[in-house]
């Protein structure tokens, strides 16, 4: 049975446009006139709602299996829906085993069955001592490698060094899988750590000081040489630093094959408004001024950065030290699942930017990162009938029922969105609609 969701506002690859998404067996076949509807097709009127592709976050991390009492699928997934996403990608790490081999890999689908109210996929790691993992890894169905050029903060997934990378990047270039880097390097922020031995680490600038730019400045400088070397897809996961962006955009007119993504905590959150004590909102690399937020937002405008991702990076709340306020023992991650939209859209609105962008840089940038455009990242024909129904004027409050995954903290808390997630629907089922989750989880590992 076919179904037809009518719509004032249907974002697609050609534009914004009223009409009708056709829906059959859990397909999108067309985006038509009302008129081309077929007569037997059950009708569902949108309004003046918006529909857009569902959202694609490859900056997830699950924690599972492992570390459930993080987070873990369930959770991870039910905050998904609600915020409009219909893919995450996991990372490889804070799970436990780390999916550096593929019997790490085969622990963690096991732990995702049953479990997922959205879909998902596996990213692997890129470690020390894990080269002869790579290839196997690859044919076993991750989507790419990330790897740490600095200490990770879990002892498990270690941070691989120039040498130990370049033994790894023949097997990473043969795959063509991307390979996400965390780029930052440890000596300038070794250096500047040990400039403020003496400093009160309750304040955010002693945080922000503690690691500057110049620390991914090196490490993408590095990567970018690495890339031209050895003819790989090179992905900059959460770049926080505009400083980068010249050479970047040069590293990428010459051909080279980089991607580069950016969070909403960048975008919509500045040091200069960080209070003392707020560790809710420690991350790495930091949140920056805003000057460098306004350069973030320019590189999204201008196509040197690609796509924004939620990095969603939850922790027990007990680790984020708001007892002490101390930004020197916190977790360093910020939980944004379940408002990373609203939080983009809010911004949208004040900075001229449409729809349309938020569904390219949320949506069909990150599935093609993932290498799933056959099936996500746009309202087409013959891909999955993933698609979320949002309310572009609705405001509301961020409370902690609104949060949906598993520990209710947020940097978000209090502050007033703008763009609400009405539902969300799974090829064509509903997901999320309005506060109610469907009653048995439908997502599923997605493979190229």
């Amino acid at each position: 049975m076919a179904h037809a969701f009518l719509s004032k506002r249907i974002v697609t690859p050609q534009g914004t446009q009223p009409g009708a998404l056709l829906v059959e067996d859990g397909t999108i076949r067309a985006v038509c006139r009302p008129s081309e509807v077929p007569t037997d097709a059950i009708v569902h009127d949108c309004g003046d709602d918006a529909l857009l592709p569902g959202l694609v976050d490859t900056h997830v991390h699950i924690n599972q299996p492992g570390r459930t009492e993080w987070e873990g699928f369930r959770t991870a997934t039910r905050a998904a829906a609600a915020g409009g996403y219909t893919t995450l990608i996991d990372m490889p790490l804070n799970c436990l085993p780390e999916t550096t081999t593929v019997a790490a890999l085969e622990e963690k689908r096991e732990a995702a069955q049953g479990e997922c109210f959205v879909d998902w996929a596996p990213w692997g790691g890129a470690v020390a001592d894990n080269q002869q993992h790579i290839l196997p890894l690859a044919q076993a169905g991750v989507l790419g490698f990330k790897c740490f050029l600095i200490y990770p903060g879990c002892d498990g997934f270690t941070m691989i060094d120039q040498q130990q990378l370049e033994a790894a990047l023949p097997s990473i270039a043969q795959s063509g899988l991307p390979l996400l880097v965390h780029a930052e390097l440890a000596a300038p922020i070794d250096a500047a750590t040990q400039s403020l031995r003496n400093a009160d680490w309750r304040q955010y600038q002693t945080y922000l000081a503690s690691r500057p730019d110049e620390a991914e400045l090196q490490a993408i400088r590095l990567m970018i040489r690495l890339c031209r070397q050895y003819d790989f897809r090179l992905h900059i996961v959460h770049l926080s630093t505009a400083l980068a962006l010249a050479e970047l955009t040069s590293a990428r007119k010459e051909g080279l094959p980089i991607t580069v993504e950016t969070c909403p905590h960048y975008l919509h959150f500045a040091a200069e408004e960080i209070p003392d004590g707020a560790t809710l909102l420690k991350c790495a690399p930091p949140i920056r001024s805003r000057e460098n937020q306004r350069g973030l937002w320019r590189g999204l405008r201008d196509g040197t950065i690609d796509m924004i991702v939620t990095d969603h990076s939850p922790c027990p709340p007990e680790m984020k030290r708001t007892d002490t306020g101390r930004f020197d023992q916190a977790w360093g991650g910020i939980a944004s699942l379940s408002l990373a939209f609203s939080v983009i859209h809010t911004n949208c609105t004040h900075r001229g930017h449409t729809l349309e962008d938020i569904a390219r840089w949320m949506s069909a940038a990150p599935a093609a990162l993932a290498g799933l455009t056959h099936q996500a990242g746009a309202l087409q024909s013959g891909r999955d009938a993933n698609f979320v129904v949002f309310d572009t004027e609705a405001e509301f409050t961020v409370t902690p029922d609104k949060l949906h995954y598993r520990h209710t903290i947020s940097p978000y808390m209090g502050e007033t969105l703008r763009g609400l997630v009405k539902a969300t629907y799974l090829r064509g089922e509903p997901a999320y609609v309005e506060g109610a989750f469907a009653p048995t989880p439908q997502g599923r590992e997605v493979k190229l």
